[in-house]
């Protein structure tokens, strides 16, 4: 059960990243068809923008992801003994390099793991993580972190990101440039506007309008998945379900942080924002959660 559960989220994820480069696309390609109609003009213009977006965001640094969560690094087992060997124990189970190690001073448990691959990876823990856990359910929580970091999760986030700021440029791209130039385009259709040529405008102002809300589902469906993959593997790194059990239950009865970045808010094991769930949420429900892990 539990190498089937790990299996088939890897192949969800591939498959979703696949539709989300397709969609930037099509995208592109509607764009394309309404600024210069050339579909294949604008295809070639979205997926350049789409690898610009992902190198400038896949460069960022661990460093700034912490300054923006306010973390501060600890660089010996004298600092926080705990959580330091916590982290050396599940990196040394899953056979990667020992990742960074910083604390976040919140009272509110939580945790996240950043880096894009594991040899410039980091783990951060709230100190109201280290005080709520017992050392079970903080190696269900490190051992969570670490198989980010060992599934390249933090690498596919990024990507799934820039796409999804890819198609929004695209998107504001094309509406400004069109009601720029909305006159000049209506005279060109008076003169050689035919019935597949208004078939293909209305359908590329349609994926114009349905694009930002399609790529953040997509976005948000491969976060959910992340974590899915994340809690399964924690439990093939711990082999103990019942310590990320007890630890998600204990994360579900947690207050919002105080002072989080909520452009890190989907890096977290949980949602550290508020507990409420909704379509977009890039966490899925803890119950949910906790039921998969039950069934292991």
């Amino acid at each position: 059960m539990l190498f089937e559960q790990i299996q088939s989220n890897k192949r969800k994820t591939i498959v979703l990243l696949v539709a989300f480069i397709i969609f930037v696309a099509i995208v592109g390609a509607a764009v394309g068809y309404l600024l210069w109609r050339s579909l294949e003009f604008g295809i070639i213009a979205g997926i350049i923008i789409a690898v610009i977006y992902m190198a400038i965001m896949i460069s960022n640094s661990t460093s700034v992801v912490m300054a923006m969560n306010n973390a501060h690094e600890i660089t010996s087992s004298d600092q926080s003994p705990e959580l330091w060997h916590t982290v050396e124990d599940m990196a040394m189970v899953a056979q990667v390099p020992m990742p960074r190690v910083f604390i976040i001073d919140d009272q509110s448990p939580n945790a996240f793991a950043t880096g894009n691959n594991p040899q410039k990876s980091a783990v951060a823990a709230t100190t109201g993580l280290l005080s709520t856990m017992n050392r079970s359910e903080l190696e269900g929580v490190i051992g969570h972190e670490i198989s980010h970091i060992r599934n390249y999760d933090i690498r596919i986030s990024t990507i799934a990101l820039a796409l999804s700021a890819a198609i929004t440029f695209l998107v504001n791209m094309g509406s400004n440039w069109w009601l720029w130039g909305s006159g000049d385009r209506r005279d060109n259709n008076r003169e050689g506007g035919g019935g597949l040529q208004i078939i293909l405008i209305v359908f590329s102002i349609v994926i114009m309008i349905l694009a930002p809300l399609a790529a953040a589902a997509v976005q948000m469906a491969i976060s959910r998945n992340r974590e899915y993959l994340a809690d399964a593997s924690s439990v093939a790194l711990t082999r103990n379900p019942q310590g990320l059990i007890s630890a998600l239950e204990k994360l579900g009865r947690a207050r919002p942080m105080k002072d989080v970045d909520s452009a890190s808010a989907a890096l977290y094991i949980s949602n550290p924002l508020k507990n409420k769930q909704h379509l977009f949420d890039t966490h899925p429900p803890l119950e949910e959660r906790i039921a998969r892990l039950e069934k292991m």
